[in-house]
């Protein structure tokens, strides 16, 4: 049933009256509030923007997986509007859908339109001040992105904020995706862990260098950037490396800054039950008891050396049909829990039959997995390897979402392959290869003459400084890190 425009009312007046007091619960611990993530000085960029008149992305839309920190990210945006732009309290409402849905049974579009009319007396077109809708949990309401087109055109004093699953961009309709701007949240890498726990930044330029190396070869910049890095890490209170471990094993989720590894394992292990148990079936309904089987599939993906997984051998071990696998791989890429790599074919019309290679967003989620399941050693040279390959992985996985770079991500089909293959626009590839311990040219070399590349890249930590031999870049794992 349609909740009354007093009941409305009432939760509106509430959630403007808690605002405050509910946002210092939330961007602080202790008194000491959290530092920014990156993507806050992105969402302030649009919000001064918008406050200067320049209404373009004036509805931005923030998928993620769970517990990257978007809530956070929201209420650390109400206080900057709120105490450092002078916009007074009841211009900025902060709803979570799915409290929303489940108290009220209520629509986010009769939410805000009683914010509009009864709070403020106005409608969305006479509005003549700005408005500020902060909307957490978008997913809960499977309108939220005709109610954004719907605010959107009828007012420009009207800023929207709606986070959700990874899942949110799948929801939106053609008409939002016009007028909307995507602003995605990823798993934290190492420099902001480095930000969120030590207050510690790389020097400016130092991602743009490594990116550069990368993609160009040129290595100058890069290895003046490493020099100015090295210098600003002596203040860690433990060696680089111990830090660089720790990022990897459970440095991927803001929750984790304060906590102990124990206890990183269990909340990170307990967002992957509410991703199965929430998002999932948001996304596509299964049986009740194909939950045990995506629970089967992501122990399988995290117990295994990264490679290609056959659908079919997996539709054996864990007992159900080859179709089914396929969805729920499908699904869980959908919530970003996991992402695939194909194998090189070297052109559209060339079919390679082998198997794709899947990895977790952030090793964290991998070795969280391997700690529930009594198989995590982190003393282990080969499961730092594993994770630093799938750290490598979710780092160009992020970076072609996020900058489009690099075109094409894949793995050589052929037997004792790189672990990457990175194309640009015009097909030119550049062969990477990672790894812990010891690893020599012969593979790398290889690559460079098959697919007849410029360079190829060793991310390792067999050499401590970026080093030039030949057309074979060696960049340490660490310094990589700070892509």
């Amino acid at each position: 049933m349609k909740p009354s425009t007093g009941d409305l009312l009432d939760y509106i007046l509430a959630r403007l009256r808690e605002g405050p007091r509910f946002t210092q619960d939330q961007i602080q611990r202790n008194d000491k509030k959290f530092k920014h993530r990156y993507a806050f000085s992105k969402l302030k960029t649009h919000v001064d923007n918008f406050l200067e008149g320049k209404d373009e992305n004036r509805f931005l839309i923030m998928p993620g997986l769970r517990g990257v920190g978007k809530t956070t990210l929201l209420f650390q945006i109400y206080e900057y509007l709120t105490k450092e732009k002078g916009i007074k309290q009841d211009q900025v409402l902060y709803i979570s859908a799915d409290h929303l849905s489940e108290y009220l049974g209520g629509k986010i579009i009769d939410a805000v339109d009683v914010f509009i009319g009864e709070v403020h007396r106005k409608t969305p077109v006479t509005l003549d001040e700005e408005l500020f809708i902060l909307i957490d949990e978008a997913q809960h309401d499977k309108e939220w992105s005709n109610a954004g087109k719907i605010l959107f055109d009828q007012s420009k004093n009207i800023f929207m904020i709606f986070t959700g699953s990874s899942a949110l961009s799948l929801e939106l309709n053609v008409d939002a995706v016009r007028r909307s701007k995507k602003e995605s949240i990823f798993p934290l890498n190492f420099s902001e862990y480095l930000l969120l726990k030590h207050d510690i930044n790389p020097p400016p330029g130092t991602s743009t260098s490594i990116r550069k190396l990368i993609f160009t070869g040129d290595i100058e910049d890069a290895c003046q950037r490493e020099n100015e890095l090295m210098r600003g890490m002596l203040r860690l209170p433990q060696p680089l490396e111990k830090e660089w471990e720790d990022y990897l094993c459970c440095g991927g989720f803001p929750f984790g800054i304060s906590l102990d590894n124990h206890d990183i394992h269990e909340k990170t292990f307990d967002m992957l039950d509410r991703v199965i148990e929430k998002d999932v079936s948001l996304i596509r309904s299964f049986r009740s008891d194909t939950r045990s089987s995506i629970f089967r599939i992501l122990m399988f993906l995290a117990i295994q050396r990264a490679g290609e997984t056959s659908e079919g051998k997996l539709a054996n071990d864990i007992g159900i049909s080859s179709s089914l696998v396929k969805d729920i791989l499908s699904i869980l890429e959908k919530t970003h829990l996991i992402f695939h790599i194909k194998p090189y074919s070297g052109s559209a019309r060339t079919l390679v039959r082998k198997a794709w290679k899947y990895y977790f967003l952030s090793p964290s989620i991998k070795t969280s997995i391997n700690f529930e399941l009594g198989k995590y050693n982190p003393k282990r040279r080969e499961f730092l390897g594993e994770l630093a390959e799938n750290m490598v992985a979710s780092y160009f996985f992020i970076l072609q979402k996020t900058m489009n770079t690099p075109h094409g991500i894949f793995y050589a089909a052929e037997k004792e392959g790189v672990d990457f293959l990175l194309s640009d626009i015009n097909g030119e590839i550049i062969p990477v290869e990672v790894g812990i311990g010891h690893k020599d040219q012969r593979q790398i070399k290889k690559a460079i003459n098959k697919y007849n590349s410029q360079h190829g890249i060793v991310i390792s930590n067999k050499h401590k400084k970026i080093t030039r031999e030949g057309d074979v870049i060696y960049i340490p794992v660490i310094m990589f890190s700070f892509l």
